[in-house]
């Protein structure tokens, strides 16, 4: 068996796989953010992460009473890239290296990036090996070039220039008196839309801008010149178009491949559909309950690395 954790920026994740790469159990905690909150504070985050894993960890040893575990792995930076940190995953990668430590197990680390894509690429059940990635969550919005070997080579090709997709949505649903993470409830409002309100689409190139579409809905929101669910749809169209728009731009310079599209805003299903219908067999989703925040990508790594590590 293998564990993963994950502590991002609002949930406190644990998975454990097994030797065939199958699921065994997946438990997950959501931070708790204020009503008209819009976020939490990085040592806010850390101090709930810190509460919640003992919680997990004692709500996965009730599920597998023989948890045999062979190696950990957990995110311990945003990207994998140089430079990359937030001190949210300083709480798991240290629970995780602890872990190990104790019980003399191998222990690798890899980005909460890198983790999402290959949970991605699990739930969706695809084999590429060379592809684009679209990663779409509260705090990032990026089209990437990845290949999959020994090793995983990440490359980002575009994104936002200023605000994320998520954060757009978060913002829009908090204006609007939804709970944040603001996601789950504005789908559901948007389903109610009868007439949806135009928002402006902004991407040149490889960059998209959301602060000004989300300035345009804010002073919709602020007049009172529109119904909540016509918002609501508003801004699931607009990022639906942007997104399309940047990976269109993105195939013409660098190429045709397929698409594999994570994070949490790729749960939404109005942008996964208008997405879906325009890319067709070019593109693939992590399934719904995999595309936002999880640790099912660092067990994973976990296995792939023990497994490399017995040849």
């Amino acid at each position: 068996m293998f564990l993963g954790i994950d502590t991002s920026c609002y949930t406190t994740s644990l998975a454990v796989i097994d030797h065939q790469g199958r699921l065994l159990a997946d438990e997950r905690k959501l931070l708790v953010v204020e009503q008209g909150k819009r976020g939490l504070r990085q040592s806010e985050g850390l101090f709930m992460h810190v509460q919640n894993l003992p919680l997990l960890a004692v709500a996965l040893r009730e599920k597998l009473p023989a948890l045999k575990l062979k190696a950990i792995a957990a995110s311990d930076k945003p990207r994998p890239v140089k430079g990359s940190y937030m001190p949210v995953f300083t709480a798991g990668a240290s629970f995780a290296r602890t872990l190990a430590g104790l019980l003399h197990l191998p222990f690798w680390s890899l980005s909460h990036q890198e983790s999402h894509i290959l949970a991605g690429v699990w739930s969706a059940a695809v084999s590429w090996t060379d592809f684009y990635v679209l990663h779409v969550s509260g705090g990032t919005t990026e089209m990437l070039a990845v290949k999959i070997a020994d090793a995983i080579e990440v490359k980002k090709l575009g994104g936002s220039a200023d605000l994320q997709a998520g954060q757009f949505i978060d913002r829009t649903g908090v204006a609007l008196g939804l709970p944040f993470p603001a996601g789950p409830s504005l789908e559901k409002l948007a389903q109610r839309a009868r007439r949806p309100i135009k928002v402006p689409v902004a991407v040149k190139g490889a960059e998209i801008s959301f602060s000004g579409p989300e300035s345009h809905v804010q002073r919709l929101i602020a007049a009172k010149e529109a119904a909540p669910a016509d918002i609501a749809r508003g801004v699931e169209h607009c990022i639906g178009e942007s997104l399309l728009t940047l990976i269109k731009n993105m195939l013409a310079v660098h190429g045709q491949k397929p698409v594999l599209f994570v994070g949490g805003v790729m749960a939404n299903k109005y942008i996964g559909s208008l997405l879906q219908e325009s890319l067709g067999e070019q593109c693939a989703f992590a399934q719904t309950a995999y595309a936002g925040d999880n640790a099912v990508g660092a067990a994973l790594f976990a296995r792939q690395k023990f497994m490399a590590k017995e040849l």
